[in-house]
């Protein structure tokens, strides 16, 4: 018998750039109910820059250091701005028209940490390893000033990948993060995701159908009793 070794699977910085390219696109996605896409090329860059209209950038640290900056048009921040309000049910007249705006800003700051909140989630699970992220930093710019943010990372590699709106609006995605690889050696269980709100109406389901079986089987002088709580407890290993 011949054993077949098999080559150790080596992820590297432009498959955890997907990553986040996957977390930005569903985020965006699911919070404007609209179609948010990115390019399947990418552009190796030799430095990431804050530019005009609105950009925003945070800092991660822990396995590996990086730096996300995102670049918005002002179409682009609109569109997105107003397209997640409204699925908030906010109404149409009480938004704001300008990416100047303070709502805007601080509308695209928070979408901004529900993507890299994703983004972490996906390297702490695929990857078996724990980043942690700043706040993000929104600014206004406007077209004669751009920044550079230097983040001290060890050989830095800089990409750039292009987003596009539903509305065909473009916004550009900047990415530094160490040169580094992450190397699969040994076959591994995912953590299961825990969803507590899916285990409560789950737990519910079970007590309504316990209740209709007592019910039908109980007997004239006997009494059933259901703590919810305490099984509750119990199912969380509380």
């Amino acid at each position: 018998m011949v054993n077949v070794m098999t080559s150790p699977q080596v992820i590297s910085s432009d498959d955890i750039l997907l990553k986040l390219c996957h977390s930005v696109t569903h985020v965006l996605s699911n919070t404007t109910a609209s179609h948010i896409s990115h390019a399947g090329m990418i552009q190796s860059i030799t430095r990431t820059r804050l530019k005009p209209d609105l950009g925003c950038f945070s800092i991660f640290d822990g396995g590996f250091s990086g730096l996300v900056v995102i670049n918005f048009s002002s179409d682009a921040a609109i569109e997105i701005y107003r397209k997640y309000m409204l699925n908030m049910g906010m109404p149409e007249e009480e938004l704001a028209f300008s990416h100047t705006s303070d709502e805007v800003g601080n509308v695209m700051g928070e979408l901004m940490n529900q993507m890299l909140g994703d983004f972490i989630n996906k390297v702490n699970k695929d990857l078996q390893t724990s980043i942690s992220q700043s706040q993000p930093k929104m600014l206004t710019i406007n077209k004669e000033l751009t920044i550079s943010i230097d983040a001290n990372l060890d050989e830095a590699q800089a990409r750039r990948v292009s987003f596009k709106t539903e509305n065909n609006h473009i916004f550009y995605l900047e990415f530094a993060m160490d040169r580094t690889e992450f190397i699969k050696l040994d076959q591994f269980e995912y953590d299961g995701e825990f969803d507590l709100d899916l285990l409560i109406e789950e737990h519910a389901n079970k007590k309504s159908e316990a209740k209709e079986t007592a019910a039908k089987d109980a007997k004239p002088d006997s009494v059933t009793v259901v703590s919810s709580a305490d099984d509750l407890l119990d199912e969380l290993g509380i």
